[in-house]
């Protein structure tokens, strides 16, 4: 078998930091659709909407509003944090 290739994630919302690791994906709505990041994903600046982020099919932060930012096999996503549903992953 092959070794699991990750990439480094960040979310941030104005008030903390949200979450920090090494992922193997991310599933994303943006403004035009839905998508996922994988290691190595052609740079990508986008715009996020109401919805999920989804890493590694394990854990979700649920946001109003954000942009990503893929570039170097790091992915910055900062976020508006969906109050009604706000979670904290470590």
């Amino acid at each position: 078998m092959g070794r699991i290739i990750k990439f480094k994630c960040i979310i941030l919302s104005p008030h903390s930091l949200i979450y920090e690791n090494e992922v193997e994906s991310v599933f994303l709505t943006g403004d035009q659709g839905e998508y996922e990041l994988l290691a190595y994903h052609y740079p990508l600046v986008g715009v996020l909407r109401r919805g999920d982020v989804i890493i590694d099919w394990n854990h979700k932060v649920s946001i109003n509003s954000g942009v990503v930012k893929f570039f170097a096999n790091e992915c910055l996503i900062m976020i508006e944090e969906d109050v009604r549903k706000k979670v904290k992953i470590k």
